[in-house]
């Protein structure tokens, strides 16, 4: 709010803070929120997978594998994004000794999906109203001929390996997940169960063992 009888600059500099208090508050908020989630062992993937994503959800897992070796929630909603930043998430998840429990909710789509198949199907949970997409990578080749070709080699080989990954993750023949991955495949809760890619639906905290 401009308050009666400043002058210009003054009322618009009080603008202006008035304008960043909420971001302000964020900022304060998250330090607390950071400590209760590492308190509660949980880890959240929220948005598009990217590099940045990755190296915070390594350094957390990482972080909470060192205090203690009790079971640690990762919780997934992810539209999917960098297949590699995917393949790190993946691969830290395994790796850390702490057994890890994943939630996903919201959508678990593409890397996001990657990601959710981590962990044995045992450990997987989602909640109600998830949506689950499968599909092929994707690229947007460009350059040269050669170097046009040779990124087309890379995206069938990177095919290649996802569906190999989901295939063990959800006992499906491989032939079925080629199949189904060659255009979007999308899956609710019940169908995602019935498929391999979950274990379980879960509504409240009390569920997850």
């Amino acid at each position: 709010m401009i308050s009666k009888g400043y002058p210009a600059a003054i009322t618009a500099r009080l603008d202006d803070e008035d304008d960043d208090k909420p971001e302000k508050a964020k900022e304060a908020a998250a330090p607390q929120v950071d400590k209760y989630l590492f308190q509660s062992r949980t880890v959240l993937i929220t948005g598009g997978i990217t590099q940045e994503l990755a190296r915070d959800v390594t350094a957390r897992l990482l972080a909470l594998s060192q205090a203690s070796s009790d079971p640690i929630t990762v919780i997934v909603s992810s539209p999917g994004g960098h297949v590699e930043s995917g393949d790190m998430i993946h691969d830290m998840i395994r790796f850390v000794p702490a057994p890890v429990n994943i939630i996903g909710t919201g959508w678990v789509a593409s890397a996001g999906a990657l990601i959710y198949i981590s962990v044995p199907k045992e450990r997987r949970f989602c909640t109600p109203n998830t949506r689950f997409l499968l599909h092929q990578p994707s690229g947007g080749a460009g350059g040269q001929a050669t170097d046009i070709e040779i990124q087309a080699r890379e995206i069938i080989k990177m095919r290649e390996r996802l569906n190999q990954l989901f295939s063990a993750a959800t006992g499906q023949p491989l032939a079925r997940i080629e199949k189904d991955t060659d255009r979007d495949y999308w899956m609710g809760p019940e169908e995602a169960i019935a498929y391999g890619l979950a274990g379980s639906i879960v509504t409240s905290a009390k569920d997850i063992a």
